[in-house]
């Protein structure tokens, strides 16, 4: 498999300014947990690539996301919530906070391969 191009994620801010959603593609069982790059859908979405070594099961997986973006980013872990995709490789994650500070680290850690 070819490594992630380094692109913007397609990260957009809420309508009430408040939040940034963020798209993700995780890979559960993965060797470690990291944060791999950006990779595009079919459709042209740009999601936050992320491998996390937690099965994809009783929520460990999306608990293992959370957890590693609120580490990479420096957030609580309350700040970042999934709020769709719970049960699928494809996720939007809401980070609450100041969107310019979010949207930097997203593109940031995002970026690198």
């Amino acid at each position: 498999m070819a490594p992630p191009r380094s692109v913007s994620v397609s990260a957009r801010v809420t309508g009430d300014g408040k939040c940034v959603l963020v798209p993700v593609r995780l890979t559960p069982k993965a060797g470690r947990n990291r944060i791999v790059g950006v990779r595009a859908d079919a459709d042209g979405t740009r999601r936050l690539a992320v491998s996390v070594t937690a099965v994809a099961e009783d929520g460990k997986a999306n608990g293992a996301l959370i957890a590693l973006l609120a580490k990479t980013w420096k957030l609580p872990k309350s700040a970042i919530a999934i709020t769709a995709g719970a049960k699928a490789r494809s996720k939007t994650v809401r980070v609450a906070g100041d969107p310019a500070q979010i949207l930097q680290r997203v593109h940031r850690h995002g970026c690198q391969a």
